[in-house]
């Protein structure tokens, strides 16, 4: 028997399968421009708040030391919009700019990466091991106009932005505040 996701039994894996191989058949359309954000999202957290979907949680992270941050399609939605707005108002990025993110996984990140699908804007990923060469190299060859980390790893990108010419803005996460960068938390 097939399981459920969640306990939503509208939502089979039998249903997924053959939605993907009707795609691959070519039974069904594939829409010429697709957003996750906006397509998925968007549409759950109305589909919740319509009661034709029962609330789950979008977004449920947890720490080694049991905080947690749990959002609904909703919340995470209407913040992924807010960041979407931080980066291309606040910061000016537009479609198809580059966004370098060297952060640990906190929750942060993964509506980092929400709000550059919802924008258009291409989402780099950073391990937060990387070094200030690193750094560089990944900021050279992305020609990216944002960079996003954490006040721990802020010093090793400051080591090297003389040797970045496109990089317009520069995003910390966290309480902490910088000379020269922006709070994305406060600007939330």
């Amino acid at each position: 028997p097939p399981r459920t996701f969640h306990r939503n039994n509208r939502l089979l894996t039998s249903q997924i399968t053959s939605y993907y191989e009707s795609i691959s058949q070519g039974k069904k359309e594939l829409p010429e421009y697709f957003n996750f954000a906006s397509d998925v999202l968007d549409e759950w957290a109305r589909l919740e708040k319509d009661g034709r979907k029962p609330a789950n949680p979008a977004f449920w992270w947890v720490n080694d030391k049991g905080e947690e941050v749990k959002l609904s399609f909703e919340e995470l939605g209407a913040l992924s919009r807010k960041a979407a707005n931080v980066l291309s108002k606040v910061c000016g990025l537009q479609r198809g700019d580059r966004v370098v993110a060297v952060l640990p996984r906190v929750p942060e990140w993964w509506l980092l990466n929400v709000a550059c699908m919802r924008a258009g804007i291409v989402f780099f990923p950073g391990t937060s091991q990387l070094t200030a060469k690193d750094i560089l190299y990944r900021l050279q060859a992305s020609k990216a106009k944002c960079f996003v980390t954490d006040d721990e790893r802020a010093p090793a990108v400051e080591s090297v932005l003389a040797g970045s010419q496109f990089l317009k803005s520069k995003l910390l996460v966290g309480k902490g505040s910088r000379d020269g960068w922006l709070n994305l938390n406060e600007l939330l």
